[in-house]
């Protein structure tokens, strides 16, 4: 029998990157956002190194008995990784060379290589030099097993070749020189007295230089940039005992100083030095990267604009939400559900909603799960605030949330100091739900008020990721949301069974299968059955087959997966019936929908969590039905508007080539455009109505 076909998360996500990379070569795309795509790509890819590469390179040294308990070979999947990134890289460095740089110029701004500067500009970046950068830079000269300089994580460094012009018969020493981009800004505006003309100079070629400033007495012959990337899984061996919390903090400590996973070179370096450097910093073939001239492409997100007009995005504004937006949220909520589908619409509902609470008399208990905040978070100030207006507000603070430890920790340590009842990380899992509840008393009674999201309680995320939310005070819905949390207080198990949410650890995944196993029930019954499921990632095997099985019983499946996508459509006797869209525009689409025929009687869901082994195995999430039927018709218009995207939609096939996806129709379909349209046509009728 033939094994189902499945493609490995990690090679499935460079695939993924490569459609964020796509974006930064479409012309149809403005200029700076096409830069903006590449700092996306670049820091997605860094992450990807410190955890997914890390990960794989961790199971090659864990042996071949530990290797056993794996359907794959990491060492294989390591070199497809390298392989694969490796020509991205190169595809990365002409779409910047070849037309990024030509189409900046045709706007008059220019990007500066040091050689080509006037006088007055060597002047300038040579005072600039020795008044701002001079301080920050730390030469350290190389010597092979004696002085081997500890680099930074993701700091990035020029290898110098130098030579004592009075030993000129001995072979060049090398040095390290600290590029200080972590406190300068990367790109260095330069004096013109050009009409129309801006020059702009990246960071590491005024260093370059002024090398002659940092080694006196030398003779540079070359010098390559270079970055290491190290680690950044926290090692925890026994989250079972002891303070989880306090073996965190002391594992934040040391994920800067971890193991390197790659280290990233100029690919114009010669093979000599590359040896050395390999010897002198203890690493293997295994950890290089070539790139360009210049890493920490990040950086693109600050390149200077100089205020031309055009070359961004077009702004949208969120829409408001009329009903949420008259002081009194509660009595809207209280009458029926309510949508917000940022960025479209706008958080404002959100806020508001934690905003009133606080200050309404009425209002006795708020809680909420916090995954991911803002810096600057109004809805975290309404809880300190409500805390000290005495009412009891407990929040639930995920600390294990991968690179927001810290900032959830300092968030934690305010809220508890304003009053807030604090609950932090459960051993061996996570939180990843979404959703908060407030208390109200009303004629005596206490009355539930809920909010359940696909995204965090983050007011920078909300203008950038689509996520969708719900109002509800349904008691069966804030009930169940309720008993979540009493859980997540006292880790008691529930009593009995969530019957209208779906949730994490608790039959989360049976109901997922039962869902499945219904459409094809009616499938093989010759009725009509039809899946359709929008999420980030979908990875977990015992799903995808159970997808395929669904596929050969002849349910309709369509799929929107925005990132990692672990089952291969297109494959007879698999998935031939199975139509798999990517997405990837000017927001992150980061909703969770899932929908089942249900013979009619359709099912529809939104949710905080992918079909990952993770989040259906160890994490705590909610799948939250949508009852009304007003919004039920929304949430099935907007995957509509999707599935018929014929612009910004790439086909996951098993070719794996990322093809755009056309139709028919003459008629250009962006989804995401169409969806503000689309809410703002119901805003104008709702405006008119009311006139």
């Amino acid at each position: 029998m033939q094994k189902p076909p499945y493609i490995h998360r990690d090679l499935s996500w460079l695939s993924f990157n490569y459609r964020v990379l796509q974006e930064a070569k479409d012309p149809l795309v403005p200029l700076f956002e096409r830069l903006k795509f590449l700092a996306i790509y670049s820091s997605n890819l860094d992450e990807y190194f410190r955890v997914r590469v890390a990960n794989l390179k961790n199971l090659i040294k864990a042996g071949k008995k530990m290797r056993k308990r794996f359907d794959f070979e990491p060492q294989e999947i390591l070199e497809q990784v390298l392989s694969t990134v490796n020509a991205q890289q190169e595809e990365f460095s002409k779409i910047f060379e070849e037309q990024i740089v030509p189409e900046l110029e045709n706007y008059g701004i220019h990007l500066s290589r040091y050689k080509d500067l006037s006088a007055s500009q060597i002047e300038f970046i040579e005072n600039y030099f020795r008044e701002n950068l001079l301080p920050y830079v730390q030469p350290v000269v190389l010597i092979e097993d004696k002085i081997k300089p500890f680099l930074n994580n993701g700091s990035l460094y020029l290898v110098v070749e130098i030579e004592n012009k009075e030993k000129s018969k001995f072979k060049p020493d090398m040095a390290v020189v600290k590029i200080p981009s972590d406190f300068k800004n990367r790109f260095l505006k330069l004096p013109t007295l050009e009409k129309n003309k801006n020059f702009v100079i990246i960071l590491d070629d005024v260093i370059r230089h002024c090398q002659k400033y940092i080694f006196p007495g030398y003779k540079i012959i070359d010098s390559y940039s270079i970055k290491l990337t190290r680690d950044a899984e926290l090692y925890i061996e026994d989250e079972f005992t002891g303070d989880l919390i306090q073996k965190i903090k002391k594992s934040l400590d040391k994920r800067n100083v971890g193991p390197a996973s790659r280290l990233v070179f100029d690919r114009e370096m010669s093979k000599d030095l590359l040896k050395y450097l390999l010897s002198v910093f203890d690493l293997g073939p295994y950890d290089l990267l070539p790139e360009g001239r210049y890493h920490n492409n990040f950086d693109f997100f600050k390149f200077p604009d100089f205020g031309i007009e055009g070359l961004h995005d077009g702004p949208i504004k969120p829409l408001d939400i009329p009903e949420l937006m008259d002081g009194e949220i509660f009595k809207k909520i209280k009458e029926k559900d309510h949508l917000v589908h940022v960025p479209y619409h706008s958080y404002e509902p959100v806020i508001q909603f934690f905003e009133q609470a606080a200050e309404d008399p009425k209002v006795t208990h708020i809680k909420i799960i916090q995954y991911r905040v803002a810096k600057k978070s109004r809805i975290m100030n309404a809880l300190m605030r409500a805390a000290q207006n005495g009412k009891q507000v407990t929040s639930f603070i995920e600390v294990k949330a991968r690179f927001d430890e810290e900032a959830n920790l300092e968030w934690g340590e305010k809220l508890e100091q304003a009053g807030v009842q604090v609950y932090y990380s459960i051993p061996g899992l996570k939180v990843h739900s979404k959703m908060a509840v407030v208390r109200r008393v009303e004629d005596g009674l206490g009355a539930l008020y809920g909010y359940y999201s696909t995204g965090n309680f983050h007011e920078g995320t909300a203008k950038l990721y689509s996520d969708i939310g719900i109002f509800t005070a349904r008691e069966e819905i804030v009930n169940e949301g309720m008993r979540i949390f009493s859980y997540l207080e006292t880790q008691h198990e529930p009593s009995k069974d969530f019957e209208h949410l779906a949730v994490g650890r608790f039959k989360l995944k049976e109901k997922l299968i039962e869902y499945v196993k219904q459409e094809i029930k009616n499938a093989k019954a010759g009725k009509h059955a039809s899946i359709i499921l929008k999420m980030n990632s979908l990875q977990d095997q015992e799903m995808i087959n159970l997808l395929y099985d669904a596929n050969n019983a002849g349910v309709k499946i369509q799929l929107i997966v925005r990132g990692i996508c672990c089952l291969i459509p297109g494959i007879k006797g698999f998935s031939e019936n199975i139509e798999c869209l990517s997405i990837i525009d000017r927001f992150l689409e980061h909703a969770r929908i899932f929908i089942f025929h249900n013979d009619g009687d359709e099912k529809i869901f939104i949710s905080s969590a992918d079909w990952m082994v993770r989040n259906l195995h160890h994490r705590i999430e909610t799948v939250v039905p949508v009852l009304q039927e007003d919004l039920r018709k929304i949430i099935k218009d907007v995957i509509n508007i999707q599935i018929y995207d014929n612009v910004k939609a790439r086909i996951i096939h098993n070719k794996k080539n990322n093809n755009y996806r056309k139709t028919n129709s003459e008629l250009s379909i962006r989804s995401q455009m169409e969806t503000y349209y689309y809410f703002r046509r119901m805003l104008d009728e709702h405006n008119y109505e009311l006139a």
